[in-house]
C-alpha cells in the first residue's frame, strides 16, 4: 500500500513538471513573438521619423502613408509588403511645370542689377527704370538696351519725386507714362505722383496725381485713355480694387480730374496689363505683399499673407470685365514680364503659390503663351534659371528679358541674388 502511494506521488509530481514546461514554453514564444512584432513595426516607425526629419531640414514635404496598421491583428505576409502604398514625396521643385528646353545665349548684363523694375520697349529700344539694387538701396535712373547693336547706354536721372520701384507704365509709342509706385527702399509706402517721360528729348514733366497712392497697380493706355487699377493700398498690403482713368494725348493729360470706372474684381499687384487687337487684358498677381514693420524706422520689411492667383480678366466694350481661363498656374510679379508675338501674349518667370511647407517664395521658370485666337495657354519653353520681376522685350524674332531676381539652383526655387544678367532665345512659334 505504501509502495502504491508512493508511485501514485511520482506519477502526479511528473504530471506537474509537464504541465509547467508546457505553459512555460508557450509563455516564451509568446514572448518571442511579441518581441518580434514590436521590432518589426517599431524601426519603420523610427526610419519614418528620421527620414521626415531629414527631409524638412532639406526643405522636401514627405507625406506619410495613412494606410491603416494591421500588424496587431496578423502579419504581413511578403505579398502585402509588396502592396503596401510607399511613402509620396514633395519636393521643393514640385511647382515647376514640364516645358521644352529653349536654347538660350547670354547677352550683355545691365548697367546694374536692379528688383522691382520697370521696363517699356519702344522700336528697338528697351526703357529701363528705377528698382531695388538691394533692399536698403533704390535706383533713380533710366537705363536704355538697343536691340538692334545689343549694347547698353544712354542712362539719365529720373525726377526726385518719382516713385523707385512697382510702378506703373504705359507708352503711346513715343511718351511714357509713370504712374505712383513706391518711394525710397525697405517697404516704405507708395506715391500718388505721375511723370511723362519724351522719349525722343529726353524730358520729364508731371501729371496730374492719382486720387490715392497705389502700390504696382495695373496700367495700361487704351482708346484714349490712361488706365489705372488695382495695386496695394497705402499700408502696401491690402488689395486695391479701384479703377481710375484719364484721358491723355502727346503726354498731356486732357482732363483735370480721374474719372471712376468698373473696379476690377480682384485687386492687387504684380500682374501683367496688355493692350493687344483693342482689347485690354489684366493677367495673374497677387493680394496682399510685406509690409513695413511697426514702428521701424527703416520701414523695414516684414512678411504678410500673400496669395497669389492666376486669375485673367478683359475690359469689354461696355466697360465690364469679362473672366477669362486662367494661368497654367499662378503667377506674380510679371508686370513687365510680357511680350506680343505673333497674336499671343508671351510671359517669363515670376512667382508662385508658397511652398505649403516652409511658407517660402517660389520662383516662375516657365515661358507662358496665351493665344489670343483661341483665348487659351500653353508653356512654350523654360528659361535659363527661374526669376521673378523679369523686364522682357522683342525684337527681330528674339525674345529678350534682363533683371529681377533669380533663384538658389536647378533645385532651390525659393528667391537670392538680384540680378541685371540679359539673355535672349530665338522664339520660332
Amino acid at each position: 500500500m505504501a509502495r502504491f502511494n508512493h508511485n501514485k506521488h511520482h506519477s502526479s509530481t511528473t504530471k506537474l513538471v509537464f504541465l509547467i514546461s508546457c505553459a512555460g514554453l508557450l509563455g516564451a514564444a509568446l514572448i518571442a513573438d511579441f518581441l518580434w512584432a514590436s521590432s518589426s513595426s517599431a524601426a519603420p516607425a523610427y526610419l519614418s521619423i528620421a527620414s521626415s526629419w531629414a527631409l524638412e531640414k532639406s526643405g522636401i514635404l514627405a507625406v506619410q502613408n495613412v494606410t491603416p496598421n494591421i500588424a496587431h491583428h496578423k502579419r504581413e505576409d511578403v505579398k502585402d509588403r509588396k502592396e503596401r502604398i510607399p511613402e509620396r514625396f514633395l519636393p521643393a521643385t514640385f511647382a515647376d511645370l514640364p516645358a521644352p528646353e529653349l536654347q538660350w545665349e547670354e547677352m550683355p548684363p545691365a548697367p546694374v542689377p536692379r528688383l522691382d523694375g520697370a521696363a517699356i520697349q519702344i522700336k528697338n529700344l528697351l526703357y529701363v527704370f528705377a528698382g531695388y539694387g538691394t533692399l536698403d538701396y533704390v535706383h533713380s535712373h533710366v537705363d536704355i538696351y538697343n536691340f538692334t547693336s545689343n549694347t547698353w547706354g544712354g542712362r539719365f536721372d529720373m525726377p526726385k519725386e518719382m516713385g523707385h520701384s512697382h510702378l506703373g507704365v504705359a507708352t503711346d509709342g513715343r511718351y511714357i507714362y509713370v504712374v505712383s509706385g513706391q518711394y525710397g527702399p525697405q517697404c516704405r509706402g507708395p506715391t500718388a505722383r505721375t511723370f511723362v517721360l519724351d522719349t525722343e528729348t529726353k524730358k520729364w514733366r508731371s501729371m496730374l496725381p492719382l486720387p490715392a497712392p497705389r502700390y504696382a497697380p495695373a496700367t495700361q493706355l487704351w482708346r484714349g485713355r490712361l488706365h489705372v487699377m488695382g495695386g496695394s493700398k497705402e499700408n502696401r498690403h491690402t488689395p486695391g480694387l479701384e479703377h481710375w482713368s484719364i484721358a491723355v494725348k502727346d503726354g498731356t493729360a486732357l482732363e483735370k480730374q480721374w474719372r471712376t470706372e468698373t473696379p476690377i474684381p480682384r485687386g492687387g499687384p504684380h500682374r501683367a496689363c496688355v493692350v493687344v487687337n483693342d482689347q485690354l487684358f489684366v493677367i495673374g498677381g497677387q493680394e496682399g505683399d510685406f509690409m513695413a514693420k511697426p514702428g521701424s524706422p527703416i520701414f523695414k520689411c516684414s512678411r504678410r499673407l500673400e496669395v497669389v492667383y492666376a486669375d485673367v480678366y478683359m475690359l469689354d466694350d461696355e466697360m465690364k470685365w469679362k473672366v477669362l481661363p486662367p494661368l497654367p498656374k499662378p503667377n506674380s510679379h510679371i508686370e513687365c514680364a510680357w511680350v506680343i508675338v505673333n497674336n499671343s501674349i508671351i510671359i517669363t518667370g515670376g512667382t508662385t503659390e508658397k511652398h505649403p511647407v516652409n511658407k517660402r517664395m517660389i520662383l516662375v521658370g516657365e515661358v507662358f503663351q496665351f493665344h489670343l485666337d483661341s483665348l487659351t495657354w500653353s508653356v512654350i519653353g523654360k528659361l535659363p534659371f527661374r526669376v521673378k520681376t523679369t523686364l522682357a522685350g522683342f525684337w527681330d524674332g528674339w525674345l529678350y528679358f534682363t533683371s529681377g531676381q533669380r533663384d538658389r539652383g536647378p533645385d532651390n526655387p525659393q528667391p537670392r541674388k538680384v540680378i541685371g544678367d540679359m539673355w535672349r532665345t530665338k522664339l520660332r512659334l
